[in-house]
């Protein structure tokens, strides 16, 4: 009956592929938020010492700078796989070698005090993992449902993602105080190692394009580039995030689990903050459902200041309840925006060239995360935790601003279509977005 009631509401979930792909990114987000909470308090803890009783915020620095760094290159070599293999097959390889990081990483953390060098080459693998899968799973979908349910498919697939992350996360949080961050790290490995079946079962018919040459990977990443400068709504916007996540990055990811170990109760409270997070993803999922913006590309950037707030309640020192207050909001915010991109991206680029465009989206909004996964431990130790929140806040507000200055990223507005095909590719127009003059 509940099976029967489901279908009629989300007619997608009659395709057996899609509930395939729900039932992985049911099981390996689960996993992997005990990462999130695991890998800051192991490397915490291992540094603590008198002089620092909370714990090394350099060195925890250096090892989230490691796990973001492979995209740097990974990201690229991703799209290309992706275009050319079974993305889904990618995804098996980038489970596995997050699998085999944070596993070994929690093996490590419970049988001894592992150095900064084994850290840093842990979450190296696991960041090479997470650099592949991006591109490889914003390919998949698009190839699994047709193109009227793809913002209904979006929407579902991140609606169980999220509601895995806010469940992992509260768990993660309470395993890491009540059990130590080395088995949180262990369950990572197992369980996305578990989530690998999945991705075997999915079958997917061959795509269709004309028969030609195999090209050469620079002409690929080549064309790849081409496509993703040509479209003004997309460069100055991942241009954006470029800053914004390099700041959240630093202020939120990095300083954030000190914060909460000195001041907030440690492993747990962090847990609830990042559960309350997922708690607004799935809430704006399920607004995004049955709502999207008349300006897309606005929402999406101004979603992208509102991330200034994470830096903010942990600067203020709020009480726990607002800290978690902001943190759903936000949550809110980005899912929304993350669905509206996602069909944004689906809908404008064309199909064979959407893995490598996605690639250079993700490179693009990420490249920054290293520098400021680096510079935040040591700007904290010299101006305070504090002083370094409060200025990574106010480099995000900066940059959302200055995007706001071409027309096309105020104006645009939402035209639906369908999932553009490689025989789009030559109709496709620079502003694929209708731009409307804004009334009143």
């Amino acid at each position: 009956m509940l099976t029967r009631a489901l279908t009629r509401r989300f007619p997608v979930l009659v395709n057996r592929n899609f509930r395939l792909l729900l039932a992985d990114r049911l099981l390996a987000p689960m996993a992997f938020s005990f990462s999130l909470v695991g890998v800051s308090f192991a490397v915490l803890g291992v540094t603590a010492s008198a002089a620092h009783p909370s714990g090394s915020t350099t060195d925890l620095s250096y090892v989230l700078a490691a796990q973001v760094a492979p995209s740097l290159v990974f990201l690229l070599i991703g799209g290309v796989i992706a275009d050319r293999v079974a993305p889904q097959f990618v995804i098996v390889a980038a489970n596995a070698m997050i699998a085999i990081g944070e596993g070994t990483f929690g093996v490590l953390v419970l049988t001894g005090r592992p150095g900064l060098p084994t850290m840093v080459g842990l979450e190296f693998l696991t960041g090479t993992g997470m650099a592949l899968f991006y591109p490889a799973s914003a390919a998949l979908l698009p190839r699994l449902v047709p193109a009227s349910q793809l913002q209904e498919a979006s929407a579902v697939s991140r609606l169980v993602m999220n509601a895995a992350m806010m469940a992992g996360a509260a768990l993660a949080g309470e395993c890491v105080a009540l059990f130590g961050a080395g088995w949180a790290l262990a369950v990572c490995g197992i369980g996305t190692f578990g989530a690998v079946p999945m991705m075997f079962l999915i079958k997917l018919g061959p795509v269709t394009a004309p028969a030609q040459a195999e090209p050469s990977l620079l002409r690929e990443l080549r064309e790849g580039w081409s496509e993703f400068w040509s479209h003004t709504w997309l460069w100055a916007t991942v241009f954006q995030f470029t800053v914004v996540l390099a700041a959240w990055y630093a202020g939120f990811q990095v300083l954030g689990p000190a914060v909460a170990k000195a001041h907030l109760g440690g492993a747990s409270a962090w847990g609830l903050i990042s559960a309350c997070e997922a708690t607004g993803l799935i809430a704006g999922g399920l607004v995004s459902l049955r709502w999207s913006p008349r300006r897309p590309i606005l929402f999406v950037v101004l979603s992208g200041a509102a991330i200034a707030a994470a830096s903010l309640a942990l600067a203020m020192l709020l009480p726990l309840p607002l800290i978690c207050a902001a943190a759903f909001g936000i949550g809110v915010a980005v899912e929304m925006m993350s669905v509206i991109w996602t069909v944004t991206m689906a809908t404008r680029i064309p199909s064979d060239m959407l893995a490598r465009v996605s690639a250079y989206d993700a490179l693009g909004s990420s490249m920054g995360m290293p520098a400021g996964a680096l510079a935040a431990g040591p700007i904290a130790a010299v101006i305070g935790v504090s002083a370094t929140q409060y200025g990574a806040a106010a480099i995000t507000l900066v940059a959302s601003a200055l995007t706001l200055i071409p027309r096309e990223i105020r104006q645009a507005r939402w035209q639906p279509a369908r999932v553009a095909g490689p025989e789009d590719a030559a109709e496709t127009l620079p502003a694929e977005l209708s731009l409307v003059a804004a009334e009143g």
